[in-house]
């Protein structure tokens, strides 16, 4: 609500400033009891915008349904709102920051009553911008994990937009993303794997299968070459069933001849040594001929891929749970 002075649209300024009221950006203020949750954060960004603007970067994602952007930083800060407004004079404040780069209209859309950016529009924002090409990678890999832009509409929209700021690091991002990463920890363990390590690539959560057609599991990333399987495990791993249920996985995954690597958060803080047990891994591997493996991607006839946006998107509503429920960000 705006802070009034009458009291009649909302409270008056000695109540705003009293212990009932909380101040959300300059002018206008919550109840004290509103938890300020990333949508409530997006909320009450969104009415600085001025008549003509939009709600961009990792918050246009997350009102759009991008589950990974949450708006915190690495050290668990809070991330500013990023508010496109062209050439309007609008000023940033704490938790609201402003973007006066050229705004086409038709990039603009209203989404639960909040105007946002379109998504294409909010990733390329945020690659341009992020910390580094490894962030911006990360941005490319979630958004297309949300199914709101694909890497063929990412690369439409970094060449129709060749001269803006960070456009280097973007088209950098769009040529190593991939649509099917599961996760940030999946995507980084890919960069260590395929940059530090310079390794060849490899494939995100392709479902194994046996030379009959039975399910084997679903890896987070695979060397088809060698028949190395990497595996993140993160802090869900660490419940005693999920435990048990990944030891009989990774069994079941070296029973079929491929080596398994695992991958931890401890190895964040030495990338170097993650890429030296990754050769190490693969100087194990067999590196068996298709024709020899008990193992195969080869999808049978009753299996649904869905390893790209095209083919998520494809999906009816009424089949996207039993499809895709498991992926929960």
């Amino acid at each position: 609500m705006p802070v009034d002075r009458f009291g009649r649209l909302g409270p008056t300024p000695k109540s705003a400033r009293g212990p009932l009221w909380r101040h959300s950006s300059h002018g206008f203020c919550v109840p004290a009891s509103v938890v300020r949750t990333t949508d409530q954060r997006i909320l009450e960004a969104s009415v600085v915008l001025p008549g003509f603007g939009g709600v961009t970067g990792w918050a246009g994602l997350h009102w759009a349904g991008g589950g990974w952007f949450s708006g915190m930083g690495a050290g668990g800060q809070e991330r500013p709102v990023w508010l496109a407004v062209g050439g309007c004079d609008v000023s940033s404040q704490p938790g609201i920051a402003v973007s006066a780069e050229r705004l086409d209209p038709a990039l603009l859309t209203t989404l639960d009553g909040v105007s946002m950016t379109v998504p294409v529009r909010s990733a390329d924002f945020e690659m341009r911008y992020a910390e580094d090409a490894w962030a911006a990678v990360e941005v490319m890999d979630m958004a297309a994990y949300s199914d709101l832009v694909s890497i063929e509409e990412a690369w439409a929209y970094a060449t129709a937009h060749p001269g803006w700021t960070g456009i280097g690091q973007e088209r950098t991002a769009i040529a190593l993303g991939d649509e099917n990463s599961w996760s940030p920890q999946e995507t980084w363990s890919r960069l260590v794997w395929r940059l530090l390590a310079q390794l060849p690539p490899v494939l995100c959560n392709r479902p194994l299968f046996t030379r009959e057609g039975r399910f084997i599991g679903t890896p987070d990333l695979i060397d088809e070459e060698a028949g190395v399987v990497v595996e993140y495990q993160g802090v869900v791993h660490l419940d005693k069933a999920r435990r048990g249920v990944d030891v009989r996985r990774e069994a079941t995954f070296r029973d079929h001849g491929l080596e398994v690597l695992e991958v931890v958060a401890a190895d964040h803080a030495s990338p170097s040594a993650l890429a030296a047990r990754m050769h190490a891994a693969r100087r194990r591997a067999a590196f068996a001929a298709p024709s020899a493996r008990s193992w195969t991607l080869e999808t049978p006839h009753w299996w649904r891929p869905t390893h790209s946006v095209e083919l998520r998107r494809s999906i009816e509503p009424g089949d996207r749970q039993k499809l895709l429920g498991y992926r929960v960000a």
